[in-house]
């Protein structure tokens, strides 16, 4: 085999690297798994009566006290495992956009998708008193409602990613102006609930939210993964990936679908809980270098961010509990600056 001119690369050393590369994924994969039950059973423990971390693991393998099962199961288990579920979504559903579209940027809170899950759900609220599950329903057609007019819009003979993230960022601007319009008109309690949902939050949340979510999460993530066999295809372009006989609508489609999907349902959930989507797939692939989208990765690390930044904003100041969002944008904030200004310098900055 041929490597670089003047070199030949034998069949062992490709072996050798790909054992490598796989021995790594696998690592990191288990490394990050790790994390994430860690940060499970400290979110668990930690609160106005700590449990202690054995106790934590005995009650979640079935066993502990009364007291314990109740504090564990019943108040502080759902909000943990809605975290999860709600970062590994966005997580997944960044990863998917940001390799797709081959743009850094193109996350669905960056491209106005959340935007259109949080006017749904704010204008069904508002204006008809939906809530509950139905008012869930409403954020994901919002969702999916807006991920359609983008992509409309945005094609041109093909998609270009940075126009898709044009357009996005336009759509998202007039929904967030909808959305400021439907607070300043509505009841003062009404708009508070609604502001609190809209910077993206976990508080009071129980087993009749995180239900409906995992089976979202059930549903859609073997699909992501099933659509994502055309994903190294499609990340060659569409000429290339029509070479290699890839169906490349019928791909990106499905793709671009189990995407807005999985932002649409974690939104649903707990609000656009700000860039987690953008933030999980960078560190992904910075963990596994050289190793494609890193979907499951960007997946756990999504989870990750999550879990630790509602610690934070639960624990940060004992006197006040902020909405995980609050947490999360202070983190991804400063890297989308870094970004934009490293984008400027490389001469892709518009």
């Amino acid at each position: 085999m041929n490597g670089p001119p003047g070199v030949r690369v034998s069949p062992g050393e490709v072996a050798r690297v790909r054992r490598a590369g796989r021995a790594r994924a696998t690592a990191v994969t288990v490394g990050l798994l790790a994390a994430v039950f860690a940060a499970l059973c400290l979110a668990l423990s930690v609160g106005d009566l700590v449990v202690p971390l054995r106790e934590v693991i005995a009650t979640l393998a079935g066993g502990g006290d009364t007291g314990s099962r109740f504090v564990i199961i019943e108040l502080r288990l759902p909000r943990a495992l809605i975290g999860l579920l709600v970062g590994a979504a966005f997580g997944l559903s960044g990863a998917v956009f940001q390799t797709l579209l081959r743009n850094p940027l193109a996350s669905p809170d960056m491209i106005g998708i959340t935007w259109g899950a949080s006017a749904a759900g704010v204008l069904a609220g508002a204006a008809f008193g939906v809530s509950g599950f139905p008012l869930s329903v409403c954020a994901l057609a919002g969702a999916l409602l807006t991920a359609v007019a983008i992509y409309a819009l945005a094609w041109r003979e093909g998609l270009a990613g940075y126009r898709l993230v044009l357009v996005g960022v336009g759509i998202g601007a007039g929904l967030s102006s909808l959305v400021s319009y439907l607070l300043t008109s509505s009841e003062v309690t009404e708009a508070q609930q609604a502001l609190a949902w809209l910077t993206g939050s976990l508080n009071g949340r129980s087993w009749s939210q995180m239900w409906p979510l995992l089976g979202a999460m059930v549903v859609l993530v073997p699909l992501t993964f099933l659509a994502a066999r055309s994903l190294p295809a499609l990340q060659l372009g569409d000429d290339t990936a029509l070479g290699l006989g890839t169906r490349v609508e019928r791909g990106r489609l499905a793709l671009i679908g189990c995407a807005v999907a999985l932002a649409g349902v974690a939104t649903a959930a707990a609000g656009p809980v700000g860039f987690v989507a953008l933030l999980s797939a960078p560190i992904a692939r910075r963990l596994l270098p050289r190793q494609g989208a890193a979907l499951l990765p960007a997946a756990l690390t999504g989870a990750l961010i999550v879990s630790v930044a509602d610690f934070a904003a639960q624990h940060l100041l004992s006197s006040v509990q902020f909405p995980v969002g609050v947490v999360t944008s202070m983190i991804g904030a400063p890297y989308l600056l870094w970004l934009l200004a490293r984008s400027n310098r490389v001469g892709k900055g518009g």
